[in-house]
């Protein structure tokens, strides 16, 4: 993944995939950056060694607001593939749905894995449980991509929150792989759809911005699992099929909640794996989705992915679901980014017109 070149420039080389739009940039090769004997110990190497590698890849020239990337490394679970640490906008994350599903593709179309037809089943490790995805191949091409991810739980239902210029907004916040800050759209004075994006992104980080500081969250079997990463505001299906539309926000940045200009945010590309498994899991304690019951979820493309929850568990001793969900990813490209040593910007950069004004 990473080479010295002659010229004294750092050279990382990279799969670039996108599921149902939503770009990841998956580099292999990572067993050699990072260092833990278990999931905590290599979170916390990533975010104290490799946040500048997260920049630079990230952030422009060489990437934009809504990338993501996935770390591959061996797995620390015997009975897995691989192990996966996601990078996104706000740092280093233990799970994304359209994230593995880009790097399942990625692993299998280039034969990193062996591609079985007509399904290939790839046991995943991640920092927050085992996840299983099976991907359908059909003439050496993933043609999708179900994954059945880690328990999902909501840990508070209809908690109003005040945020600042919106008022009083009656909130879900539920884990799917990450914990997730959940609102209708129409609740905070937006509409869903390509054309409302920037009224969206606002919206949705001045939400997440608050929920940070009125809510607090601890995974209760992850404890280092401690924030609301993101945010997701819904509203219903409008075509048949379709049970529910989506945009989740991912800041731009660091935002704060007594500065509005640090509201900024791209919306999640895809129909977003584990925004939708939170989605499910709180639907579901409501007695609004039963187990079985197909979950069709559209994001700001028009794309979707297939959700079912599979069965009831308990995490902690708190009542949760299996979900799993479903979609497709495309590779777009084979990358070799480098970085000359004399390069002004050695972990990227970032101008207040599409990032947030306030660094990190």
């Amino acid at each position: 993944m990473l080479q010295p070149a002659r010229t004294g420039a750092l050279s990382i080389s990279s799969i670039d995939v996108h599921a149902e739009g939503e770009p990841g940039r998956i580099l292999l090769g990572a067993h050699l950056l990072v260092r833990g004997a278990t999931w905590p110990e290599r979170m916390h190497w990533c975010e104290e060694h490799l946040d500048g590698l997260r920049r630079l890849l990230l952030r422009e020239p060489r990437g934009h607001p809504s990338m993501c990337a996935v770390l591959v490394l061996p797995p620390l679970d015997p009975e897995a593939d691989v192990g996966i640490i996601v990078l996104e906008q706000g740092g280093f994350r233990p799970m994304s749905g359209s994230n593995t599903m880009c790097a399942v593709t990625a692993l299998l179309e280039t034969g990193n894995l062996p591609a079985v037809e007509p399904e290939t089943v790839v046991r995943i490790d991640t920092a927050v449980g085992p996840v299983e995805a099976t991907a359908r191949v059909e003439g050496g091409r993933v043609r999708w991509v179900r994954v059945r991810n880690v328990p999902s739980f909501p840990l508070a239902l209809d908690r109003e929150i005040v945020v600042p210029q919106y008022g009083p907004v009656v909130v879900d916040v539920a884990f799917g792989g990450q914990f997730y800050v959940q609102a209708r759209a129409a609740d905070m004075g937006v509409a869903l759809g390509p054309e409302h994006a920037p009224a969206i992104a606002r919206a949705g980080t001045a939400l997440l911005a608050a929920a940070r500081e009125q809510v607090p969250v601890l995974h209760p079997e992850r404890p280092d699992v401690r924030e609301i990463a993101l945010v997701m505001l819904h509203g219903p299906g409008a075509t048949p099929g379709v049970s529910g539309r989506n945009s989740v926000v991912l800041p731009a940045g660091r935002i704060t909640l007594d500065d509005p200009a640090s509201w900024r945010g791209t919306l999640d590309r895809s129909p977003c794996g584990t925004g939708t498994c939170a989605r499910m899991a709180a639907l579901h304690a409501r007695g609004e989705l039963a187990l079985g019951e197909e979950f069709v979820h559209q994001g700001v493309l028009g794309t979707t992915f297939r959700g079912v929850l599979h069965e009831r568990t308990a995490v902690g001793g708190r009542d949760a679901v299996v979900p799993s969900i479903q979609g497709r990813a495309w590779i777009t490209g084979y990358a070799q980014h480098v970085l000359q040593p004399d390069d002004p910007f050695p972990t990227g950069l970032t101008v207040g017109d599409i990032w947030s004004t306030v660094r990190d």
